[in-house]
């Protein structure tokens, strides 16, 4: 995540039947594509020295023919030149594109049922959503930081897929609100809303170099993130999520392909089944009686009334089901083609853009009409929003708004030493 210039030995391709997704693509994901998880920023595809088998036979050396018997050999000319074939196209793996586009339509609905709280079924789906989605963003985007400091491409996206679209959404909303009627606030340090991700995720990969460098980075992690809640960590710079985050970043960094390869199995398809039907029911029991807050994965203990042994023990709990419920949508996700995989290459997009209908769809009261308070309201709302995501992943919206979220400022940056 160190430029090297020597040569590595092929690797030789694997055979079909080993297994398809992760485990054949070796590293390469911001987040969305540019910003959270992108094919240039972590290319899935053929790995370094891996070559299809159209390549290889376009750059097998040609034989020399064998002379027939009794018959001299002559002498060749000198081959003409062969101008150098070009490296294969690197493919995405539709794993991740599927796993990212399911995850970011969770977002919007997340924020729609907000207004709709009060309605216990609202309340269940929102506790069994915040309890899995983001950790799960986290622990992609920790897998795909991998190689992240590999390449000056990848680290320039610091500014370009990070500082700059922060700021200009930054902007962007606090120009919406005050259309909207409320108090004109712009607070750089302090992210407004959804746009927490962008900074807490530029500190994890600022600290990938760290973790990498450690022995038992795991353990340290996950003690930070327990210990992080005896005191109120600060909202600035996203530090209260990055600290109550953390122990997914960790956890994907460490992880391997072969990882992924052991939840593509049937017994483990059908444990997660079980997993997440369980999780649901927990989620409608304990929804109406219990308290947000653990599941934004910030608040200090002291500020949720708890003790500092409860508060480590319910953090612990959390940080167990949510990495269940993690394991059990990898599991189930499809790892093939499938209708919504080329929207997972565009999730960015949907992130940063679908609070603006969202944010209006509030404050003109549309999400706390009376009948949406109960279980149709709850579908009417996730079939909403899931549309939403879907125009939002569209080509097109790219297209219009790319100038805005993925900048390219090449010209900021100096050339790499070809030295």
């Amino acid at each position: 995540m160190s430029d090297t210039r020597s040569s590595s030995p092929v690797t030789p391709r694997r055979s079909a039947e080993e297994g398809g997704g992760p485990a054949q693509t070796g590293a390469r994901w911001p987040l969305p594509e540019e910003a959270f998880w992108s094919e240039a920023a972590d290319p899935h595809g053929v790995a370094p020295g891996q070559r299809t088998d159209e390549s290889a036979a376009e750059l097998t050396a040609p034989q020399r023919a064998i002379p027939a018997a009794g018959r001299p050999e002559r002498p060749e000319a000198d081959p003409e030149p062969v101008a150098e074939a070009e490296p294969p196209k690197r493919k995405r793996d539709p794993f991740l594109d599927n796993v990212k586009f399911l995850l970011i339509a969770l977002v919007p609905m997340g924020h729609s049922l907000v207004p709709t709280l009060a309605a216990d079924s609202s309340r269940a789906l929102y506790v069994f959503i915040y309890t899995f989605h983001m950790p799960l963003f986290v622990l992609i985007s920790g897998y795909l930081s991998r190689n992240f400091w590999n390449s000056n491409a990848k680290t320039n996206k610091l500014v370009d897929t990070f500082l700059v679209p922060y700021v200009i959404v930054e902007v962007g909303y606090a120009v919406l609100r005050y259309a909207l009627g409320q108090k004109w606030s712009l607070t750089i340090i302090d992210p407004a809303w959804l746009n927490w991700y962008l900074l807490a995720l530029l500190f994890w990969r600022l600290s990938t170099p760290v973790w990498k460098r450690m022995k038992y980075p795991v353990p340290v992690s996950i003690a930070i993130y327990l210990f992080a809640g005896l005191s109120a960590i600060s909202g600035d710079f996203s530090m209260d999520r990055f600290f109550g985050l953390m122990p997914f970043f960790v956890i994907g960094l460490v992880m391997q392909p072969e990882h992924f390869e052991l939840l593509n199995r049937r017994w483990v398809k059908i444990l997660a089944v079980f997993t997440l039907v369980a999780a649901a029911a927990v989620a409608i029991l304990v929804a109406p009686h219990t308290k947000l807050a653990p599941f934004y994965y910030k608040a200090s203990y002291h500020s949720m009334d708890l003790s500092w042994y409860m508060g480590i023990g319910l953090r612990t709990g959390l940080l167990i089901c949510g990495l269940a419920m993690c394991f059990a949508v990898l599991a189930l996700v499809p790892r093939r083609d499938t209708w919504y995989t080329d929207l997972g290459t565009r999730t960015l997009y949907c992130y940063l853009l679908h609070g603006i209908p969202v944010l209006i769809a509030k404050d003109q009261g549309w999400l706390s009409l009376p009948w949406l308070y109960g279980p149709l309201g709850v579908l009417a709302i996730c079939a909403t929003c899931f549309a939403l995501a879907i125009v939002l992943c569209l080509p097109v919206t790219r297209n219009v708004f790319k100038w805005v979220l993925e900048p390219r400022l090449t010209w900021l940056y100096r050339r790499p030493s070809r030295n």
